[in-house]
């Protein structure tokens, strides 16, 4: 999935239109993530009609307003307007996390040959892995709403990690996936070197009252020897 838009532009559709650009940017927003590409276009009646519904079904998936655990969602729009003012009148309803493509690029064009999209509005869904999951899922989000998601989830196979608080990452230090592992096996070994360390310290312990007890004798056989005197 991500090497479909590797060495492709994505804008995030919020006041600033932040591109994403770099390999990075573009594994962080769309790796281990079901994918949907919106192909529409502000001319098609049907499309603006549709737009309530998706941003229903969206926000209600990625909204922290709406799910304390957002879910590893993607949407992309794929314009198929014939402007770019058209395209921008468009993004203007779509909600604020959506991805899309700069009008100026082909890559759009590209994309509605590889899916063979013919009809708007369509909703082609991917897997993380870039297969597609579903052809059009404008019936079935209308139909079924979120639980669509957790159709696709199961038929993708996508694990969740669920420890983590949000995918919203400010804090590039933040544990990775691996971490309760690495802790659990650092944790272990500390306990090891405990265990180790306790060892050697009641060998130590034994020794000197070995050696005491060792002078005690020696003393008390040299007592033996001379005469007790009662004081």
């Amino acid at each position: 999935m991500v090497d479909l838009f590797l060495n492709r532009v994505l804008i995030e559709n919020n006041w600033d239109q932040d591109e994403l650009n770099t390999e990075r940017e573009i594994m962080g927003i769309l790796e281990n993530r079901i994918v949907m590409l919106l192909f529409a276009s502000a001319e098609c009646e049907k499309c603006l009609e549709f737009v309530p519904v998706l941003n229903d079904f969206f926000k209600r998936l990625k909204d922290p307003a709406y799910i304390e655990y957002p879910k590893l969602l993607a949407l992309i729009y794929i314009s198929l307007d014939q402007s770019e003012e058209k395209q921008e009148n468009f993004l203007k309803e779509l909600h604020k996390k959506v991805l899309f493509l700069a009008f100026e690029d082909p890559y759009r064009k590209e994309l509605q040959t590889m899916f063979k999209v013919k009809d708007v509005p369509t909703i082609v869904v991917l897997r993380p892995d870039g297969s597609v999951l579903s052809p059009n899922a404008v019936r079935d989000i209308c139909r079924f709403g979120c639980d669509c998601f957790q159709n696709w989830q199961e038929s993708a196979e996508l694990v969740e990690r669920s420890f983590m608080l949000n995918e919203e990452f400010d804090n590039l230090n933040l544990r990775s996936a691996t971490d309760p592992v690495r802790r659990l096996k650092y944790k272990t070994e500390d306990d090891k070197r405990k265990k180790r360390w306790w060892k050697l310290w009641g060998k130590g312990k034994d020794g000197n009252e070995e050696e005491k007890d060792g002078a005690w004798d020696t003393k008390r056989n040299e007592g033996d020897n001379n005469t007790w005197r009662i004081r």
